[in-house]
């Protein structure tokens, strides 16, 4: 009955009721007829306003009474129209292409184009528009919609006739595939504080979720030198108008019209260099002023953008006192193709309701997004008020459509077949998949149990062995984010015969975790478990190395994670365990290469299976904090969520393991330190991420190699690339008992080099520097150096290292970071 009564609610509104409302509505048209899509409207002298559909519909609720409204489109001229409102009025408008007209000038043969001179004086003028307003709220509706055009009939080897049934999408694979509009009240403060409070959001085809439309992600400043959109590109896009603009375009100038008084000037802008990161099309500068009045500006794949094949930016400005202009509206139409699909669709902001001399609260700039409940709950009569731009029939007949699809789809019994096709057991994926997992979605709960092939290893301690695990997960409470997570396994070597086994889990939510682990394992001697086991099964067996050293150790761990406030948390935990070296039990590999031979499980006396170190007992105790100097977030109904900090990260920790504590032997205190940051932005040159550690061992009366600082090293050809890891160092020789000091730093220079060669621009390759350093009593100075290039986070790296003896070496790497 609720469901028919809503349905009822929508065809009364879609068809009546909303046009006995007072204000006025119709279709804008160009001269031929044809509908001229996103045109603004505006109250002249307010920033009040609405825009056209797609299908050059627009609506636009007043109250009774007597207003000049504004109609503009790029490329036409700008219609006025007197009207007086009483009831619901229908105003239909014809928009004229504009004519641009030459100014009376003599133009010489060779002499400078007049577009220079005004993008010069605008260049002059960027800093001052810049930082003319220091701050400034607004309200914003967005309106994001994309569609597949194109989609594969089989898609790795499944029928996508199905699953784009199930998405809604028409017989040909066709439809939209995201419909969302929010509303927002944006807060804005210099240099870049930014605040965002989610009034209303709709997403077609899900009752529950909330709109991935951002304010900020329309914050298109042209007045900055560098626009950067993260993932779009490897580089920020220089803007028309930055300082070193004229090293990248070309103008032309076109004409100009007078449009409220104003002269405007139409200058096309191309790039002087196809591939460079630039934009093409028309910037429009106002005379006299020399600010941007409007932009319509083009990015392309030669612009070596990802994904998508074109991206059209759309921004007009309208003034909002005598001397300053804001945004009115930014549009993004994109089109697309990616292994066999092709996309296309718009995003659109309208800003409207300005107020330049707002007051702030002290602490407003530390919340960056608040989305409270019931934001999402907004019922139709609420949106045919409040939407301004008005739904095509096609963006109707999605909602409605879609609107019973998430019904069906958050129901129980649908959920129950969901689970029963995909909890069907395919023996298959026990033995060479990905393993089997029964999921309850209204329970929210999941059973996991791995397959055999990712159970099956191989090392020279156990010989062949399976590590059999499984897992169980539960969601306790969406609200609080509270989730319970429990495991275990068993593990055999079949060459040394012995069994291990141990129990896992945890109970958390955003803000606070406790986690327990107990039993028996074979586990890494380099406790930062520098060489996968897969990695190491494969090169045992293959090429008759087995660089991973190990040790048998029975455990009870306890560890309690917690945030104190802000971006500064903090965590305890415990550990008693029973540590008892492993000899070699088998000397068996696949191929024998002539000279090669396995080394023993002492990485310190590799030609002798001589023990490491005596059997002993550990009882260890380690604090840590960490804090980024972020004190941002973002408010979500079911808690707060840290923004990433532009500062870098500090980490303290200190561990202490206590003598004659349940019979413990090893006594010893380790402090240690680190800063970190990722990906600092440096605009046109790239990235920049570093690390940088440093421990002493205190009181060091009595510890084993197992608690020894250890290092992420590398041995092998392929590797996992990280900040803090090196290329070239040995897994075990130099891990350290005494002081250390660790560095890492790694520039990404974004293809700021590749890209001015021809072809290999194509490739959209990222060129990386890494500097790695280490320095302990035992290894003083040792330094690599490794260059490389990188596509969408896969790496090819030369490294050489400096040092001293076996330490001088080069080697190529082929790694992945992501």
């Amino acid at each position: 009955m609720r469901t028919l009564l809503l349905l009822i609610l929508v065809l009364i509104f879609s068809t009546g009721t909303f046009a006995q409302q007072s204000g006025v509505s119709g279709t804008i048209t160009d001269e031929a007829g044809r509908p001229v899509p996103f045109v603004s409207v505006h109250i002249k002298n307010t920033t009040r306003g609405t825009s056209a559909n797609s299908e050059g519909k627009y609506t636009m609720p007043l109250a009774p009474g007597q207003y000049e409204l504004l109609y503009k489109a790029i490329g036409y001229k700008q219609e006025s129209r007197n009207i007086i409102v009483k009831t619901a009025e229908t105003v239909n408008i014809q928009l004229k292409t504009e004519t641009y007209e030459l100014k009376n000038v003599t133009i010489r043969a060779g002499a400078e184009d007049p577009a220079y001179a005004i993008i010069r004086k605008a260049i002059k003028k960027r800093k001052t528009y810049l930082k003319e307003v220091n701050a400034f709220t607004c309200d914003v509706y967005i309106k994001g919609l994309q569609k597949l055009l194109q989609t594969p009939k089989r898609f790795m080897g499944r029928n996508m006739d199905e699953i784009t049934r199930d998405m809604g999408l028409d017989s040909g694979r066709r439809g939209i595939i995201y419909l969302s509009e929010s509303e927002s009240k944006y807060s804005f403060k210099r240099p870049n504080e930014e605040h965002e409070e989610m009034i209303s959001s709709k997403v077609s085809g899900n009752n529950r979720a909330f709109s991935f439309n951002r304010a900020s992600d329309f914050k298109v400043n042209f007045y900055e030198n560098l626009l950067d959109w993260e993932g779009l590109s490897n580089r920020p896009f220089v803007s028309p108008i930055a300082d070193n603009a004229l090293f990248y375009y070309n103008y032309k100038y076109v004409g100009f019209a007078v449009e409220n008084g104003e002269t405007i000037n139409k200058i096309k802008v191309t790039p002087k260099r196809a591939h460079d990161p630039v934009f093409d099309g028309y910037i429009y500068i106002i005379e006299d002023s020399w600010r941007i009045h409007s932009v319509d500006l083009n990015m392309s794949k030669r612009s070596n953008i990802f994904l998508l094949d074109t991206l059209k930016i759309n921004q007009q400005f309208l003034p909002v006192d005598k001397s300053v202009w804001m945004p009115s509206s930014v549009k993004f139409e994109f089109t697309g193709a990616f292994l066999g699909f092709k996309f296309g669709g718009y995003f659109i902001g309208i800003f409207k309701n300005y107020d330049l001399e707002p007051t702030f609260a002290k602490s407003t700039f530390n919340e960056v997004m608040r989305i409270t409940k019931g934001v999402n709950k907004k019922d139709s009569t609420y949106w045919e008020n409040s939407r301004p731009i008005p739904l095509t029939g096609e963006e109707i007949t999605d909602y409605k459509k879609k609107e019973k699809l998430a019904e069906k789809r958050e129901s129980k019994p649908y959920l129950d077949s969901i689970d029963k096709k995909r909890n069907k057991f395919h023996a298959s994926s026990m033995i060479i998949g990905s393993g089997y997992s029964h999921y309850n979605r209204y329970q929210k709960t999941n059973f996991h149990f791995n397959s055999l092939s990712e159970s099956l290893l191989y090392n020279t301690v156990e010989g062949f062995a399976f590590d059999y695990g499984a897992t169980y997960h539960k969601q306790i409470d969406s609200v609080t984010n509270r989730y319970l997570n429990l495991g275990g396994k068993v593990r055999y070597g079949f060459a040394n015969q012995k069994w291990h086994g141990s129990v896992n889990g945890s109970i958390s939510n955003r803000d606070l975790s406790f986690y327990f682990a107990a039993g028996s394992d074979v586990v890494d001697m380099n406790n930062r478990q520098p060489i996968s086991t897969w990695m190491n099964t494969v090169h045992s067996l293959l090429f008759r190395q087995n660089f991973e050293k190990l040790y048998d150790k029975q455990f009870i761990d306890l560890g309690l994670n917690t945030r104190i406030t802000g971006t500064w948390t903090a965590g305890i935990s415990t550990e008693y365990a029973n540590r008892k070296w492993l000899p070699n039990s088998t000397s068996y590999s696949i191929f024998t290469p002539k000279g090669r031979e396995f080394t023993s499980n002492n990485p310190l006396v590799p030609n002798a299976d001589v023990p490491l170190f005596a059997e002993n007992q550990a009882f260890k105790v380690t604090l840590r904090t960490s804090y980024d100097f972020s004190n941002k977030y973002s408010t979500y109904p079911n808690g707060r969520r840290y923004e990433p900090s532009k500062y870098p990260r500090i980490d303290l920790n200190f561990t202490h393991a206590f003598q004659n504590v349940f019979g413990a032997d090893v006594s010893y205190s380790l402090l240690s330190a680190d800063i970190t940051k990722s990906d600092l932005n440096l605009g046109m040159l790239g990235k920049t991420s570093f690390y940088v550690g440093a421990g002493k061992y205190l009181d060091a009366q009595n510890l084993t190699y197992v608690d020894y600082r250890h290092f992420s090293g590398n041995e092998i050809r392929v590797f996992t690339a990280g900040i803090n890891k090196f290329l070239l160092l040995d897994y075990y020789t130099y891990s350290t008992p005494d002081q250390y000091l660790e560095g890492h730093f790694e520039q990404n220079f974004s293809g700021f080099f590749l890209n001015k060669l021809p072809l290999i621009r194509k490739l959209k390759l990222q060129e990386i520097a890494d500097v790695n350093y280490l320095s302990t009593p035992a290894l003083h100075n040792y330094t690599e150096l490794g260059l490389g290039v990188q596509y969408f986070g896969f790496r090819i790296m030369f490294a050489k290292s400096f040092n001293s003896g076996d330490n001088l070496t080069n080697a190529l790497r082929i790694g992945a970071k992501f």
